[in-house]
């Protein structure tokens, strides 16, 4: 899972890993907040009225959920499940509110923290996305504070100051991730069994 707060880069860094790694499925969250323009329904998220929302959190389908920036937030148990039974690798987009949750009930998975490389330029790429009111900024801005303070409850921080570099990171995670030795194990039992006969 990967967090971090508004304008950091999250979400052009996380497209840009799945285009790099094809075996990543990211899960796409439910959310109250309205369309950006551009973003598509059940392609960057499934927008729902508030009241739906709140229905399916006493339904039970959310794996985590959260409020953020005064939008409802949460992941769907079934799509996540679904995906990990398929042996796909998945990713969450999340805040750390949400990251938290999904810790406690998939304590194997692994999380990053997004940093800007400054408070300036943090602003400047809010500022500079011109898809969020004044107010939605400010608000954005003040709860950066917050959001950064939980940075160090994640596995690892990537400072998104150079892309590339940041994306680099990021795959580097990835790969990492990928050669842990009990997926290893798994993957590679019939070498380790012949590697181990007499």
């Amino acid at each position: 899972m990967v967090a971090a707060p508004s304008g950091a880069g999250k979400s052009t860094l996380v497209n840009a890993l799945l285009e790099r790694e094809p075996a990543i499925s990211l899960s796409v969250s439910h959310t109250t907040r309205p369309p950006r323009t551009g973003e598509q329904y059940g392609r960057h998220y499934y927008f729902v009225e508030r009241a739906e929302f709140e229905r399916e959190v006493a339904e039970g389908i959310f794996l985590e959920h959260a409020e953020v920036h005064g939008n409802l937030y949460g992941t769907s148990r079934t799509t996540v499940d679904g995906l990990l039974a398929q042996s796909r690798d998945v990713l969450l987009e999340i805040d750390w509110q949400g990251a938290r949750q999904i810790r406690a009930a998939k304590p194997d998975c692994v999380s990053v923290f997004i940093l800007p490389p400054s408070r300036p330029e943090l602003e400047r790429r809010l500022r500079g996305r011109g898809s969020d009111a004044p107010e939605v900024i400010e608000r954005r801005l003040h709860n950066s504070r917050e959001e950064i303070a939980h940075a160090h409850e994640f596995d690892y921080i990537v400072v998104n100051d150079r892309f590339e570099d940041a994306l680099d990171d990021l795959q580097a995670i990835v790969h990492a991730v990928r050669l842990r030795s009990p997926l290893q194990w798994a993957r590679h039992q019939a070498l380790i069994d012949a590697l181990l006969a007499p």
